[in-house]
């Protein structure tokens, strides 16, 4: 049996299962695929909270309450150093700073001709060369996962999968403020944004028996193959249909309170005062086990969408949903309120990575260790719209890449050089990768 056996209950469901050592055909000694995830922020961050050296005063820490933390000034000219002391914004990555590699300095060109937030998300994993892709305003080419799974996507049953967090249907924007992967110019990889529709797509089941519990149809099949394992995978066994159930149960109590929330009159659409952590952790779910169960090695992860007016709720920051957007460009009056925005973002991410390093891969070390989990966004700085000094994390790839250090690009270098980096780590042979001017060797181990 391979990772990807299914088991298949009544009623045409489905259910992959994760690696499991006893009925694995593979051997745990055995090279593990490299995944590949993006987790893509829109609008940028606020600087002094996220860049180390950014800010001379005291920044409230958001969400970790009464935590103040001075950042001291920091030679510009460095070029590695380890990642002792985390900035505000990235203080939830403590837990996991060891397997975290932050890479500063790398820029993006801007083509003339667009909106400036027009290009953020849709050339992000694209980064053509300006005015090269001919009959398009945009520099936007095949992107990055696309090309990966070329190569690490060939035995999975999704090539790659495409996760949004937008759940507003009410087109504020075009297609290139709302999404991260394309097939090519003008050919766009399109995102789920409902996770019943993922999990749905994920867990096949036949629309006569939707009503049922995937996990329901399926539980006598798992009962017998679980006499039939080891007791480290009984309980790995238990805990991925634990995971299964909670997210269900999830997606159930998201569901219900949508249906509730549609019967009271509000100004803003009923979808923004949906919990936000909530729904941004339920997808990350989602994505968690479609990797731990081998249906797939390339995703992109989007938290929402450039340019978009529509307020969401971000339930543990603010009593009202607030508009992401409008906050930064009023960042004087409300930088408090952004920085809160920027922590809340990267808690999502670390929720999801540290989830990761929980789960035991098949040749021993973490999911994680097995995944280039990026986080990134298209501009280094909402407020200003810059293009320059992206703020990029780099979570797992454990062995492969360096982990714990900070590392400071010269000025000038393009985000395409880590695009060509991870894509020669995923096994590409690609020589060049857009504008790129070769891969950012002090990032390899080894």
């Amino acid at each position: 049996m391979s990772r990807r056996s299914v088991l298949r209950g009544i009623g045409g469901a489905s259910l992959s299962l994760p690696w499991l050592e006893s009925v694995n055909a593979q051997s745990s000694a055995e090279q593990s695929p490299l995944r590949m995830v993006h987790y893509y922020v829109p609008i940028g961050v606020v600087r002094r909270g996220f860049f180390p050296g950014e800010s001379d005063h005291v920044i409230p820490a958001g969400n970790l309450g009464n935590v103040m933390q001075s950042l001291g000034k920091q030679d510009p000219k460095f070029s590695d150093r380890p990642l002792d002391v985390l900035t505000p914004t990235m203080q939830p990555l403590e837990s996991i700073k060891d397997k975290v590699s932050l890479i500063t300095g790398m820029d993006r060109t801007f083509q003339a001709g667009t909106d400036v937030h027009a290009q953020c998300a849709s050339c992000y994993l694209s980064s053509a060369k300006p005015y090269e892709v001919q009959g398009t305003a945009w520099p936007l080419d095949r992107t990055l996962d696309h090309l990966v799974a070329d190569v690490i996507g060939k035995q999975t049953p999704f090539r790659t999968l495409e996760f949004s967090c937008n759940s507003h249907k009410d087109n504020k924007e075009s297609i290139y403020f709302d999404n991260i992967s394309w097939y090519g110019t003008g050919h766009l990889a399109p995102s789920i944004r409902d996770p019943r529709k993922m999990y749905r797509r994920l867990f096949s089941a036949n629309e006569n028996e939707a009503f049922r519990d995937i996990t329901s149809l399926v539980l006598e099949d798992a009962r017998s193959l679980n006499r039939e394992l080891g007791y480290s995978d009984r309980q790995k066994f238990a805990e991925y249909f634990d995971s299964m159930r909670a997210i269900e149960n999830q997606i159930n109590r998201l569901e219900a309170l949508r249906s509730s929330l549609a019967k009271v009159d509000f100004q803003e659409p009923t979808e923004s005062h949906l919990p936000r952590g909530e729904y941004i952790r339920l997808m990350g779910d989602l994505m968690v086990v479609a990797l731990q169960s081998g249906l797939t090695n390339v995703a992109t992860f989007m938290v929402g969408p450039e340019r978009w007016d529509t307020p969401y709720l971000f339930e543990s920051l603010f009593d009202k949903p607030r508009s992401h957007h409008q906050m930064s460009h009023n960042q004087t009056k409300m930088i408090e309120d952004l920085l809160r925005v920027d922590l809340f973002h990267m808690e999502q991410f670390a929720y999801i990575a540290e989830k990761l390093d929980r789960i035991t891969s098949e040749n021993g070390k973490s999911l994680l260790d097995n995944t280039l989990l990026t986080y990134g966004s298209g501009l280094g700085d909402g407020s200003t719209h810059q293009y320059n000094d992206l703020p990029i994390v780099i979570a797992g790839g454990g062995g492969r890449i360096r982990t714990g250090r900070h590392l400071n690009m010269p000025e000038g270098t393009p985000l395409a050089n880590l695009w060509l980096t991870q894509s020669q780590l995923c096994g590409c042979d690609t020589p060049q990768f857009a504008d790129s001017s070769g891969p950012i060797t002090s990032l390899l181990n080894g």
